[in-house]
């Protein structure tokens, strides 16, 4: 007699798949093992290498024992197909981290044209509610907590044989049946959180502004990001098919979070924790970062032109930006703003046209170098306003407080959020709350991009009287 109720009525397809280890896309099946269970039995079973149509990694083959000559002979993906859809139709796909076989099989389908599409359960997420406590949820060694024994281990039917007698010991714990309705209903999310994750860590993410940490099963950070949601952001990870994306969910066993009232601050704030912990699924931040310069020289016929160029080939830059868009956005925003030439200011190739751009003529001689030039020489002028001293205001983390960013000179020195009931009157009362940050290419580019981006805010030196602009 069953001891389940509703769970009764599933069939369920234990999977488990061996890959060439390409990422998702990449990713081609090499073998697979399907048992079909009743929640009692094996009713049927289907186990086939398959040829991947593609070389296998040398650490692959070390690590399954499946090579390139024992693939030669054997169906490709599309030629089992149809035994893969008729064993799994009507029935729950199981797998020990579930996200990662469906995810590959689903995209093997997708490549011959079919969208395979089924019920998910995963029984690491399973074991996690059902055995906790546990040190490790790897099938090897939960399965050596449990006393199963896995013959053919990284063998597609080693491992699927022993996830099936896991999970026949799973369905017969107390909760098992309120746990695996709960996970088989589609709005639980269960189905796309990561294996080692609690649902209790997405339910309390808040929607607002901030700064989110994936960290490991030991605690470790292993990537920072950050959001103007962070709770819509965090599970955009889960549904992103990347192969980077798959092995980081895999890892995921806890989220960390902080509010930050603004994007600029939620900028800053992940910039400084990449530097603090290092994570390993952080790259960008690791790179070293290009710097372009805006510099100026005259041509022959004794006009002045602004340019920008890598800065190590740039002479005498009068402004450092990151990227070669916030270099041309600077350069338009000063040809608007005084009147430039745009063709003189290499933002174009050809004249300027007088319908399209607020040039006066000098690209067509029609105004002379020296009237040219003194508003050249007023553009530059003014671009030495980012390297002022100035604080910007954006929102707190409440409505209660205020977050503010500390200029000094061009250089930026921290951050403070600040109650509002606090009477600030002089630059060194806002300065005893300002956080101490060190100032990097990184903060650099986050602060002359959002200075670029908006365009409302008007710069003025810090006086005896706290100036904050935003």
């Amino acid at each position: 007699m069953r001891l389940l109720l509703k769970v009764r009525d599933y069939l369920y397809t234990i999977i488990d798949i061996e890959t060439t280890g390409n990422g998702i896309r990449g990713n081609k099946i090499t073998e697979i093992a399907i048992f079909k269970f009743d929640g009692e039995k094996v009713i049927d079973e289907f186990t086939s290498l398959v040829n991947p149509q593609c070389a296998i990694p040398y650490f692959i083959t070390g690590l399954t024992g499946i090579d390139n000559q024992m693939v030669a002979q054997a169906p490709t993906f599309s030629e089992i197909a149809p035994k893969i859809l008729e064993t799994t139709q009507d029935c729950v796909f199981v797998a020990h981290s579930v996200n990662f076989d469906y995810g590959v099989i689903k995209e093997e389908f997708r490549q011959i044209g079919v969208d395979f599409v089924r019920k998910k359960l995963c029984t690491v997420r399973l074991s996690r509610r059902l055995i906790p406590g546990l040190r490790s949820y790897s099938l090897g060694k939960l399965c050596s907590s449990v006393g199963i024994t896995i013959t053919d281990r990284h063998r597609a039917r080693g491992d699927a044989h022993a996830t099936t007698t896991l999970f026949k010991g799973l369905l017969q714990k107390p909760e098992a049946e309120k746990i695996i309705e709960l996970f088989l209903n589609g709005r639980s999310q269960e189905a796309t959180l990561p294996p080692l994750l609690s649902k209790n860590s997405i339910a309390s993410l808040p929607q607002k502004p901030g700064v989110y940490y994936f960290k490991n099963a030991a605690g470790h950070i292993i990537y920072v990001g950050k959001a103007i949601n962070i709770k819509k952001r965090v599970l955009g990870h889960f549904y992103d098919k990347s192969s980077k994306e798959i092995r980081m969910c895999r890892e995921i066993a806890g989220i960390d979070f902080e509010l930050s009232g603004s994007e600029l601050l939620a900028l800053l704030m992940e910039s400084e924790a990449i530097k603090k912990h290092f994570p390993e699924y952080n790259r960008a931040q690791k790179r070293v970062s290009k710097s372009y310069a805006i510099f100026n020289y005259e041509d022959r016929n004794g006009y002045m032109h602004l340019a920008y160029g890598l800065t190590n080939k740039s002479p005498q830059a009068i402004k450092i930006f990151y990227n070669q868009t916030d270099c041309r956005t600077f350069l338009k925003q000063l040809c608007d703003a005084f009147e430039l030439c745009e063709k003189y200011c290499h933002l174009r190739q050809v004249a300027c046209e007088p319908h399209l751009t607020k040039c006066s003529g000098a690209c067509l001689r029609q105004e002379t170098p020296s009237v040219y030039n003194k508003k050249v020489s007023v553009a530059i002028q003014e671009s030495s306003k980012y390297n002022a001293s100035f604080y910007i205001k954006e929102h707190g983390r409440n409505v209660d407080e205020d977050a503010i960013v500390s200029i000094v000179d061009g250089i930026y020195q921290g951050y403070a959020f600040i109650p509002k009931e606090i009477e600030i009157s002089s630059a060194e009362d806002m300065e005893t709350h300002i956080i101490r940050q060190k100032n990097t290419v990184e903060t650099e580019s986050i602060i002359s991009g959002y200075l670029l981006r908006n365009t409302s805010v008007q710069i003025s030196e810090m006086g005896q009287t706290v100036e904050i602009v935003k």
